[in-house]
């Protein structure tokens, strides 16, 4: 049996998140679960036998804080936690820029912050940090998709940051996921779910099953020779490029 790791999943509290949480426990490794609600986590890390850490991600002097409730060695950082906000309807240009710069502080903040906040703590060599992307950062959606696309940029740079040291950066890239907090604010009904399913190649919609073993793939000694990748798990609704 590999060693214990020690793995941090932010928004581990629910959906994908929470899938990884259970996925790397039950390789038997040490997770701790973060997010901004107190119940979901402690419901996952008790479940798992984990670690449960409350803190907002979008907050920087927060994420100081939090730091110091979170493992020493950090082996495979999981960079889940974000926010979708919902879409505006006829807004004016105030509206519009509160829009767009909201998306952008629930979905790149988080990853980046606390990202920067455990890179030095990250195994060298041998960390792995995966974070979660959308297929909605390659093919576009709104402000959604381009804050998307920010993670997907980023991403390249921390990799070649991180590469002489050991470290692998990846972005999983899921396509529509069932079962998660995102998927009921879109889909409303079996039809629509049933359209979804129609626009893959494999004809059924994602699970959080199946984007919990890509990251653990990407996250494990084996994928070593991986950096700077995005790797879809759409059903083949977006293609490789």
């Amino acid at each position: 049996m590999s060693a214990r790791r020690f793995v941090v999943v932010s928004g581990g509290g629910s959906g994908i998140g929470r899938a990884i949480a259970r996925r790397f426990a039950a390789q038997g490794d040490h997770v701790t679960v973060l997010g901004r609600r107190p119940g979901p986590i402690a419901a996952v890390a008790e479940e798992i036998g984990g670690v449960a850490v409350a803190v907002d991600l979008t907050d920087p002097h927060a994420v100081e804080q939090a730091r110091e409730s979170l493992p020493a060695r950090v082996d495979v950082l999981v960079n889940n936690a974000g926010r979708r906000l919902p879409a505006l309807d006829e807004p004016d240009l105030a509206a519009v820029a509160d829009h767009w710069r909201g998306m952008y502080d629930h979905i790149v903040l988080p990853t980046v912050l606390l990202t920067e906040a455990l890179l030095p703590r990250i195994a060298r060599p041998g960390g792995r940090i995966v974070s979660i992307g959308s297929t909605a950062g390659l093919r576009g959606n709104n402000a959604y998709g381009a804050a998307k696309a920010a993670v997907h940029a980023w991403n390249h740079t921390l990799a070649t940051r991180v590469g002489p040291d050991g470290i692998t950066a990846n972005i999983v890239v899921p396509g529509y996921v069932a079962d998660t907090e995102f998927a009921f604010d879109m889909v409303q009904d079996a039809a629509e779910l049933a359209r979804r399913a129609e626009a893959t190649l494999v004809k059924r919609v994602g699970r959080p099953d199946d984007i919990a073993a890509a990251v653990a793939f990407v996250a494990s000694p084996e994928a070593g020779y991986m950096t700077g990748e995005f790797v879809n798990v759409s059903g083949g609704h977006v293609l490789g490029r």
